[in-house]
């Protein structure tokens, strides 16, 4: 299980206040690693950081903006300086979904979605490589994009779709440019996942046929839990996972194994 041991690392989680973001903080801590819990919002950030120290591991909580290079920076020079050089980086910032039908998208609205998590992803991915590579120091890096990147949900998610398509090519590439130096870059590609959002419409008789549509999706049958994905993650972070880099790792329950036209009824 030494494989598998984060002790002596550190971590930083963007989105790591989100339901699979503090999840994710909260596993990485479990495994060694001292996480320096990234959000919005500095008390998010802190609710974190506390359930973290209160189960015997270190953290740190910092405020930041992933979409303002002066805020990333920043974040990584707290980080640093609170629990020593980054060797992992997990993103895991969520941004709200404006649903359209694509002809009625507007501008603003598309270039929302693409620097809420493309833009995002790019520059914590670009600080913690210039960072690593600058040291000599190898690490790991871990993007959240979504089966939504690899085929088309629909329900009015298409520029969502296109931000976390970019998300598995921007992946792929930094997996290659960056392996010489010793830096791993994957992806973890979830389904749906509980959260409050999902909560709230699973409670709704207006969306009860959403959520069956929904669930249909997934062969296993039922949405993803948090804690689900903590798993994948420390594996991409760890020693375990040393010869793995530019994968998109689907955790999601069979989705994109499975034709959409596919039936066991025969």
């Amino acid at each position: 299980m030494k494989l598998f041991d984060l002790t002596g690392r550190t971590a930083i989680v963007t989105g790591g206040a989100g339901s699979l973001g503090s999840a994710v903080a909260k596993g990485l801590a479990a495994a060694g690693a001292k996480v320096a819990v990234a959000d919005l919002q500095q008390e998010s950030a802190d609710r974190i950081r506390d359930e973290i120290a209160r189960g015997g591991g270190r953290a740190a909580g910092i405020a930041c903006d992933s979409a303002r290079e002066a805020d990333v920076a920043t974040l990584f020079d707290k980080a640093e300086a609170e629990l020593g050089p980054v060797d992992i980086l997990v993103n895991a910032v969520a941004c709200p979904i404006a649903r359209h039908q694509p002809q009625d998208v507007t501008l603003e609205t598309f270039q929302g979605l693409q620097d809420g998590i493309l833009k995002c992803f790019f520059l914590t991915c670009r600080e913690a490589g210039r960072r690593m590579i600058a040291a000599k120091r190898p690490g790991s890096i871990v993007n959240f994009g979504s089966i939504g990147g690899e085929n088309a949900l629909g329900r009015g998610a298409m520029p969502y779709g296109v931000a976390k398509a970019g998300v598995g090519q921007l992946t792929r590439e930094l997996a290659f440019a960056w392996a010489r130096h010793g830096i791993r870059v994957n992806a973890i590609l979830p389904c749906q996942f509980m959260n409050s959002m999902w909560a709230a419409q699973k409670a709704s008789p207006e969306t009860s046929e959403l959520l069956k549509t929904v669930t249909r999706g997934i062969p296993i049958g039922r949405f993803g839990e948090p804690e689900e994905v903590v798993g994948p993650v420390i594996f991409l972070a760890s020693g375990a996972a040393s010869m793995v880099t530019g994968v998109l790792l689907p955790v999601d329950g069979g989705n994109l194994a499975m034709n959409a036209g596919g039936s066991v009824e025969w």
